[in-house]
Order: C-alpha cells, then structure tokens, then sequence
C-alpha cells in the first residue's frame, strides 16, 4: 500500500526548506525498482561516512562514479563477455545506477575497489562561517557602575 504526503501545509509555513521537500518528494516518486547490487551506508567518524556496493565481477573500468552538485551518481557497465557457453550464469553482470543525495558540504574524499566491494569514502566539511563559535561577554565598567542622573539647571527669573 503506497502512500502518499502533501507538503503544500509545509511550503505555506516555511521559508527555504524547498529542497528538503522536493527529496522527499522525489523519494516517494522514484523509489528505485531494483537494489541491485547491494550496498551498505556506513557512518565512520562524527563527520565521515562510507558507501560500500557489493560489484563482484566488475573491474576498475567497468565502474564510474560521478560527483554534481549535492548527487552521486555510481555507474557498472561490464564490458561484453566472450561468447562462452555458460552452462549457468549465476553472477549477475547487467548494468546498474545508484544515485545518493548528499547533503550540503559533503564530499567525496575517494573510492577504492578491493574483493568485490567498491567503497566511496565520504567527509562533511563545514565552513568557518558556518560552524558555530562561542561570543565572549565583555564588561565595560563604565556600563557596571549605575551613573549619576542628569540634573537640568533652570534658570531663575529675576
């Protein structure tokens, strides 16, 4: 049973939040069909993450990763296989996209591909100016001591 969201509410109450809203409206939209192959989302460290996708039988150059503005895009094509009589093919070789939205300031730190298992390392760098920064409170002395009140001098009329 599919289930479907309005956000309409959301975009009357919010400002700036439109992409987070077209995520998920894309998600529920484009739920991709076939998770083939398996991959795993590991996070590592406080600001680093690790895709891992099982690519048995893929080599270096059947693979392409691809890196634009928030989305990576990992590509497996393999290349054609002799004509050899299979008498039966059980390691699947047909081509696959995975697509991950990642968030802001998150970038691809490098990939490696070792026993099958092609892992794309991860790393959230938050700018200076975004990062929070503690304020120092300051005490200016001459705002500590109450001051005097400010007496008016009237003129007496002769």
């Amino acid at each position: 049973m599919a289930t479907s969201y309005d956000y309409a509410p959301l975009f009357r109450s919010s400002v700036g939040f439109d992409r987070i809203f077209n995520l998920l409206e894309n998600a529920q939209r484009s739920r991709s069909i076939s998770d083939w192959p398996p991959y795993d989302i590991v996070k590592t460290g406080d600001n680093r993450y690790r895709i891992s996708i099982a690519v048995a039988g893929f080599a270096r150059d059947d693979l392409d990763i691809t890196f634009q503005s928030n989305l990576l895009t990992v590509t497996g094509k393999k290349q054609e296989a002799s004509a050899d009589a299979y008498l039966h093919r059980g390691i699947a070789g047909r081509p696959f996209e995975h697509r991950f939205e990642l968030a802001d300031h998150v970038r691809v730190n490098g990939a490696d591909l070792n026993n099958g298992l092609l892992s794309i390392d991860l790393v959230r760098e938050i700018p200076e100016a975004l990062k929070p920064r503690k304020i120092d409170i300051q005490t200016n002395p001459a705002l500590a001591k109450p001051a005097a009140p400010a007496q008016i001098e009237v003129q007496k009329a002769a």
